[in-house]
Order: C-alpha cells, then sequence, then structure tokens
C-alpha cells in the first residue's frame, strides 16, 4: 500500500512541477510578444517611428537567437533547478528596467537581457520537463510547458494590452515583472532539487549539428516557416488602426480571439504532425502562404480583414509542434548525442524567423505600406514550402 502511495505522490509532485514551468513559460512568452499590441503607444511616448518601435520584438529575438544556443552549453554544469531560478531573476530584473525605461535605446537594452532567459529556459525546460513524468507521457510534458507559451499569446498579450491602455504600457512591463516572481516562488517550492544533469554538450557535437546539412535545412524551414507571419503579425496594431480603421479599442479583443484561433491551431497541428511532421508542415506551410497573401487584399475592408486575420492566426503556430518534433528526429537521426542543443538551435530559428520577418515588415512598411506586410510575408512562407519539398525529397 505504501507503495502505491509514494507513487502517487510522486505523480503529483511532478504535475506541479510541471505546473510551474509553465508558469514562468506563460511569463517569458508574455514579455516576448506583448510590444505587439503596445508598438502604436510605445512609439508615440517615446517619440520614435513604429518601424523602429517593431525592433523591440526583432532585437528581443536576436537576443534569444543568440543567447539560447551559447548560455545553454555554458550553464550546463549548473544544477538544473538553480539555474532556472536564476534566470526567472534575469527576466524579472530585465521587465523591471524596461518598465523605468525613458528612451528608446534603454528599453532596448532591457529586451535584450530579458531574451537571455527566454532561450536557455525552453532549452532546458523542455529536458526537465521530460524527467518530471514517465516515459509514455514525455510529448504531453513538452506540450503542457509550451501551453505555457500559446496561453501567453491567447490571454497574456491581449491583456497585456488592455493594461497598456488604459494604465500606460510601462504598467504592463510591471505586470510581466510580478508575474517573474510568482514563477520564481513556485519553481523554488515545487520544482525538485534531484533532476538529473545531461550530460555537458561538447562544443565538438554542437559544431556537428551547425555543419549538418539536413539539419541546417530544417532550421530554415523553421525560421521561414515561422517568420513569415511576423512580417504582419508585429505590425498588427498600426494595421487594425490604420488599414482597417477599427476603433483602438477593441483591438484587446481582436488579439484575444487571434490568440484562442492560435490555441486551436496549434492543437491541431500536433496532432497532424505526430506521424509524419514534414509531409504535415508542407501542406499546412501551403495553405499558410496562400491566405497570407489574400490577405492583403481582405484587411483593408473591416469584416473581411478580421476573418483574414483569424484564419492568419490558426495557421501561423499550427507549425511549431511539427517544426520542433522535426529538427529533434533529424538531430536524434544524425548527431543523437547532441538532441538538447538542437532543440536550442530550433528555438533560435524560430526566434531568426521573428526577427528576420519584423524587420522585413519595417522596410515594407517604409517603402510600400502596412497593407502589403502579409502578402510580402506569404513569399517568406511560400520559402518554406519549397525547402519543405527538398527535405522530402532528400528523405526518400
Amino acid at each position: 500500500m505504501k507503495h502505491s502511495h509514494t507513487a502517487e505522490n510522486t505523480a503529483r509532485d511532478g504535475k506541479l512541477a510541471l505546473w510551474a514551468l509553465a508558469i514562468s513559460a506563460f511569463g517569458i512568452g508574455t514579455t516576448e510578444f506583448v510590444p505587439v499590441g503596445l508598438l502604436a503607444s510605445i512609439a508615440q511616448d517615446l517619440d520614435i517611428g513604429i518601424t523602429l518601435a517593431g525592433l523591440l520584438i526583432s532585437g528581443y529575438a536576436v537576443g534569444v537567437a543568440v543567447g539560447a544556443p551559447i548560455l545553454t552549453a555554458l550553464t550546463n554544469r549548473m544544477s538544473r533547478k538553480t539555474l532556472l531560478i536564476s534566470l526567472m531573476f534575469v527576466f524579472i530584473g530585465g521587465n523591471i528596467v524596461a518598465a523605468m525605461s525613458t528612451s528608446f535605446e534603454l528599453l532596448m537594452v532591457a529586451r535584450f537581457i530579458t531574451a537571455f532567459s527566454h532561450g536557455v529556459f525552453f532549452s532546458i525546460g523542455a529536458t526537465i520537463a521530460v524527467q518530471l513524468v514517465p516515459a509514455h507521457k514525455k510529448a504531453s510534458a513538452i506540450a503542457l510547458m509550451f501551453t505555457g507559451l500559446t496561453v501567453a499569446t491567447v490571454t497574456g498579450v491581449p491583456l497585456g494590452t488592455f493594461i497598456g491602455q488604459a494604465f500606460g504600457w510601462r504598467a504592463t512591463f510591471w505586470g510581466v515583472a510580478i508575474l517573474g516572481i510568482i514563477a520564481v516562488v513556485a519553481s523554488a517550492l515545487l520544482i525538485p532539487k534531484n533532476l538529473e544533469q545531461s550530460p555537458p554538450a561538447k562544443f565538438k557535437d554542437m559544431f556537428k549539428l551547425v555543419t549538418n546539412p539536413r539539419l541546417l535545412l530544417g532550421l530554415a524551414i523553421t525560421a521561414l516557416g515561422y517568420g513569415g507571419t511576423f512580417v504582419a503579425f508585429t505590425y498588427l496594431t498600426p494595421i487594425l488602426q490604420e488599414v482597417t480603421k477599427l476603433d483602438s479599442k477593441l483591438i484587446s479583443i481582436v488579439l484575444l480571439v487571434y490568440g484562442i484561433a492560435v490555441a486551436i491551431g496549434n492543437a491541431i497541428g500536433g496532432k497532424l504532425a505526430n506521424h509524419n511532421p514534414a509531409r504535415a508542415l508542407f501542406w499546412m506551410f501551403i495553405l499558410h502562404a496562400a491566405i497570407m497573401i489574400i490577405m492583403s487584399f481582405m484587411i483593408p475592408f473591416k469584416i473581411a480583414g478580421l476573418i483574414a486575420i483569424m484564419l492568419m492566426g490558426l495557421l501561423a503556430f499550427m507549425n511549431v509542434p511539427g517544426l520542433q518534433l522535426y529538427v529533434v528526429q533529424l538531430a536524434e537521426k544524425y548527431v543523437p548525442t547532441a538532441v538538447d542543443v538542437a532543440s536550442a538551435l530550433n528555438i533560435a530559428a524560430f526566434n531568426i524567423g521573428i526577427a528576420l520577418g519584423s524587420i522585413i515588415g519595417g522596410v515594407v512598411i517604409d517603402t510600400i505600406g502596412l497593407v502589403h506586410t502579409p502578402w510580402v510575408g506569404g513569399i517568406m512562407v511560400f520559402g518554406a514550402v519549397i525547402l519543405t519539398a527538398v527535405s522530402l525529397r532528400l528523405e526518400k
């Protein structure tokens, strides 16, 4: 009897620890995308152009991309629990500095610092999540942790936008810092001390990863397929205000519905990609590219524009589980000793996509205008269609 009781306890503790990870993921996810809803007000307050404000998203993404693989490799001798809690302190500090920023430069530095904690958190968070559950629940454990990230897009971003519109954008960053404090307390209390260290990744393995053409192809698919959305999504608030002519009070509601579409897409995408991720991704990207291209013609009209934005949300994150799974599968096949680092590199690739997308979007706005951002993003996603086709050919 006593034995089954401890087994139940372990299962319950594992679940609670997973929730602590999900709370941290929620805070981190909110911070990455919350400027989407606040771009217009930050730009106005700091007296900068909307394109420069867009750098708050692309700059953050670059910080994640640089930080994830390098810091994951540098911190792999630290105790996992200590590392997680230290990362959340960096996160809290970065958001407090952001909330107190009086200049664009300082805000940018704060975003960059916060981004460092983001990359490492997701690459080690996934390996911790797997240890907290029995073998047959590994994928679900990673999914639960990433749910924090999805839920952040669904609720954190619109909520942050709402707070920002009511109390000023700085209040949003204070709110996110408080989330970080809750996450630290949850992690300190709920995450077990005796987590296994994954064997330190050798630089030799990292070198094998970044020189393997099949893996590089997988990472390029992630960057283009995921990043294409951000050509338009980064500037969603100005698009809704200036092109669709939507009342700014309705924007947080649109972001909420967009987030719900993201969550539905994410769940469908996970199921579709379980069997053969590359083939599933191929069809998702074709559909996604088509929607993005048609969207440019729909956004000048209120109803059509909102339908297009919801479809973009549905497809934008549908590819995330498949992309993560595909790169991990490629790593298991070609560099089995460095699956952790491959996971971190893929998180870097997602963020390189975000950075590329937002920067290209800024260039499009400055040269031909806001209304053209979706179809340019569609062309980027079409690049992923071609690369996925190449990858499928190579598998044969």
